[in-house]
């Protein structure tokens, strides 16, 4: 338990430097600049590092495909109601997507060594994959729908390079290619400041958030998706799969992740709220410092 807690508060120190930049110094750092930073740069070399690490074993597929059966289930039960209850635009989208996207990759995989061992990695790597596909296909949609007609919303998803950067590393990735050491530390560098810089950003955001000026109705239904709904649709989906005691904690494991900063950043992008979304950001993140421990219990008895 005791490595799991320090693991978080470790990746929580570089959000509080965010915080403390910001507050330092102002308008002097211009959050929307290391967002697209971030987005259209660095996150590149993270995808390269991540998906050529390790060659993609079908084994594997199980977990992510449970992943996203769970997350478009939920999806599908949630988006009536969704309609119903919220008739802004840009509140509707951040419902409907917000707690889909959690944190398996700053998060997840750190967490998952720290319950699991290494042995984790795979499934927790290609479980982020799966992840990064619903960030900017899912995720991109729905956040521009806040700003953007339907078309545009679906063009949005084709601009953004990570996606086609993903789909080049699963190729070389599938075809045997392995980077050499001098390239591996290069996209290795890149992987670990554009995890630091999300982060960073998160902080930054952070220092202008007013949980007060959010309905409470917004926060309410976000976290009740991410922390009751995700799960209970895992615990039935997970009960009728052939999978291994540590598949099926691995994928209760990521579908908990708190939401993602990628929620900020693509609320930034398309102009959907995002000091809102950074509040749920935040909100989640300080809730699943004590429901991990409950998690943990839960992953046992598999």
């Amino acid at each position: 338990m005791s490595s799991v807690f320090l693991s978080v508060l470790g990746i929580y120190l570089f959000i509080a430097v965010g915080f403390i930049a910001k507050m330092s110094f102002k308008e002097k750092i211009d959050d929307k600049t290391i967002t697209i930073l971030s987005v259209y740069f660095l996150q590149i070399f993270l995808t390269f590092w991540g998906l050529l690490k390790r060659p993609i074993d079908s084994t594997l597929l199980l977990a992510p495909a449970v992943y996203l059966i769970v997350v478009i289930l939920a999806l599908g039960l949630t988006y009536l109601l969704i309609k119903i209850l919220f008739k802004e635009q840009k509140e509707r989208s951040i419902a409907t997507v917000a707690a889909l996207i959690g944190n398996t990759g700053n998060l997840g995989i750190p967490l998952g060594i720290a319950i699991f061992g290494e042995e984790s990695i795979p499934y927790t790597t290609i479980v982020n994959l799966v992840n990064v596909f619903i960030v900017y296909t899912i995720g991109v949609y729905f956040y521009s729908r806040g700003s953007f007609s339907v078309k545009d919303s679906l063009m949005n998803i084709l601009k953004l390079p990570i996606l086609w950067a993903a789909l080049i590393a699963i190729s070389l990735n599938l075809n045997g290619y392995t980077p050499g050491p001098i390239l591996d530390k290069t996209l290795q560098m890149g992987a670990y400041a554009s995890m630091v810089m999300q982060l960073l950003l998160f902080g930054i955001y952070l220092y202008s958030v007013k949980i007060q000026s959010i309905s409470r109705l917004l926060i309410g239904w976000v976290v009740g998706v991410k922390f009751l709904l995700l799960p209970l649709i895992a615990l039935i989906v997970l009960y009728f799969m052939p999978m291994s005691s540590m598949a099926k904690g691995i994928v209760f494991l990521e579908l908990i992740m708190p939401l993602a900063v990628a929620n900020v950043n693509l609320a930034s992008i398309y102009n959907c709220r995002p000091k809102d979304v950074t509040a749920l950001v935040m909100i989640t993140s300080l809730l699943f410092l004590g429901i991990v421990f409950l998690a943990v219990e839960i992953i046992s008895t598999f």
